[in-house]
């Protein structure tokens, strides 16, 4: 089959590092050739800027500033690891892409989607086949994402305001791209990821969501 490019996307501790890797389990078991990534991430320059947007005071950068730095780095995931592996006919997930950008730089300290669009239509000009959203109440995410251990926190640490901002953008966002399939978050793993496959089964036997 044709490559194939899924996106997960959702509020910070909505489950999608843990539905992702449990979907290309069970792609890889059908014989499907996956490439799991993330964002940002997924390329050795990518992984780089991870660390300085991810890490650090939360006024560390500007709404601006990380608007460029997530797509530079999503520049180079796609020239590095996205487009190589829908090249040789894999699916390719990915923890998160631009809809985040969209979503946590565009609208939720204030208006910037034109920026977010137009650096994304002249230096990516790609969009997912299917974008899974996980919905979760933003209070159940942020005490699942604060409860992590590690230094990636820069995000949780603007607050429950901030997240449930962003949960509203994202359900906005879905509305508007028949790209995008929400799935409910709110449960154990073994029913997300049930919630999961129902989706993206349909998606594989069309070729395309």
């Amino acid at each position: 089959m044709p490559g194939l490019f899924i996106s997960l996307e959702g509020i910070d501790g909505s489950g999608k590092s843990t539905q992702g890797k449990r979907l290309a389990e069970s792609l890889r078991a059908l014989g499907q050739t996956v490439t799991l990534t993330r964002e940002p991430g997924g390329s050795p320059g990518a992984e780089e800027i991870r660390r300085l947007v991810l890490e650090g005071a939360t006024d560390r950068w500007s709404a601006e500033t990380e608007i460029l730095l997530f797509t530079a780095a999503r520049r180079d995931h796609l020239e590095k690891t996205i487009r190589p592996a829908l090249a040789r006919g894999e699916v390719v997930i990915s923890d998160r892409f631009a809809d985040s950008t969209r979503i946590f730089q565009g609208i939720t300290r204030g208006d910037l989607s034109q920026i977010v669009d137009r650096l994304h239509e002249l230096m990516i000009g790609v969009e997912p086949d299917l974008t899974l959203l996980f919905d979760l109440d933003p209070a159940t995410g942020l005490s699942r994402a604060t409860a992590r251990a590690g230094k990636e926190l820069r995000f949780e640490d603007m607050g429950l305001a901030f997240q449930q901002k962003a949960r509203a953008g994202f359900l906005a966002l879905a509305a508007q791209h028949p790209r995008f399939r929400v799935v409910d978050a709110d449960g154990d793993p073994d029913t997300v990821a049930a919630r999961v496959w129902q989706v993206v089964s349909a998606a594989l036997g069309q070729g395309r969501a």
